[in-house]
């Protein structure tokens, strides 16, 4: 098989488009499944924003999607799916209903209100704006679609994140078996690497030239509540050309979120709302065990990549720019 360009567009028959507006620090990024993919997902934490999701339950009707939507703007760029809907509909893409084919588009937000504009966000132009950016050998990574206005390590408020972005990854298992992931990363927590070294995450107040290790700091807040609402989450998908039941697909969602929680400390908390996707497309054999760990592998991964390929914006530096605690 060719050589892979870490993305999720190794995995074939997935399209990946983003669009988003650099003034307004928002966007929007799509993956088109023009074919279907089965799929499945997980949520954790506490504040999720999320669309179509029920239906992507085993002992549900619909086995297979047509895109998944990843969206700043809070729960108002759910708006987003309503041009990804339009875009599939007129190329005839979706569930058979008889009188129509209705495209299906689970989508997922991250807060990115407070960075930019508050008052524009990804709407059903963006969307379909995105999809016509889709090709199947995006590798972009950083501020690109929804990661733009994403950032990380939220405890001391906005004002002392680290600059985010989204960021992906994939591998190859043998026997043409392919595994990736595409994650925006608008943690609470910090992201670490794989010593548990900061990368980037919550900065010391009052100068905010050096991360304040979060786990570390929240302990000085026992008997306290956390004061900033949940303007955090971590949502993405995890992508495989091996043949999985709707079931399957599920469970890798569930063992991707692993990835999440080696990458970023704390993870899950109930100020994020983190939602992972899955999507299974083509007839590779593998054991679903092994799919799934490999799906956590390149989940962390992507976490990386995410805040180490981000620029500065919206007045937040990058991790480069920051001293490790």
């Amino acid at each position: 098989m060719a050589e892979l360009n870490d993305a999720l567009t190794d995995v074939p028959g997935l399209l990946v488009g983003h669009a988003h507006d650099e003034d307004a620090i928002t966007g929007c990024t799509v993956i088109l499944c023009p074919d279907g993919a089965t799929a499945g997902f997980d949520q954790r934490g506490g504040a999720p924003g999320t669309r179509e999701t029920d239906l992507l339950r085993p002992m549900r009707l619909v086995q297979k999607v047509h895109a998944v939507l990843l969206t700043g703007g809070s729960a108002y760029g759910l708006d987003a799916a309503g041009g990804v809907m339009r875009y599939l509909e007129e190329r005839r893409i979706g569930f058979d209903v008889r009188v129509a084919k209705v495209p299906i588009v689970p989508a997922a937000v991250i807060f990115d209100l407070d960075i930019g504009r508050v008052d524009v966000r990804p709407d059903a132009a963006m969307g379909y704006a995105a999809c016509e950016a889709a090709s199947d050998d995006n590798a972009e990574q950083g501020c690109v679609g929804a990661g733009i206005g994403a950032k990380v390590g939220g405890l001391f408020g906005v004002g002392y994140t680290t600059k985010s972005g989204l960021g992906t990854s994939s591998v190859a298992l043998g026997e043409g078996v392919v595994v990736a992931a595409l994650m925006v990363v608008n943690a609470f927590g910090d992201v670490v690497d794989g010593q548990g070294r900061i990368l980037a995450g919550a900065r010391k107040p009052p100068e905010g030239d050096e991360f304040a290790d979060t786990l570390k700091a929240v302990k000085s807040l026992v008997g306290q509540r956390l004061k900033y609402f949940s303007a955090h989450t971590v949502i993405g998908v995890v992508a495989t050309n091996v043949a999985l039941t709707k079931e399957e697909a599920n469970k890798v969602a569930q063992m991707a979120h692993d990835g999440v929680a080696r990458a970023i400390r704390p993870a899950h908390t109930m100020l994020d709302g983190d939602t992972i996707f899955a999507l299974s497309l083509g007839d590779k054999v593998a054991d679903v065990s092994l799919v799934g760990a490999y799906a956590a592998e390149v989940t962390t991964r992507a976490v990386i990549n995410a805040v180490l390929k981000a620029r500065p914006m919206g007045g937040l530096p990058t991790a480069s720019s920051v001293k490790s605690a």
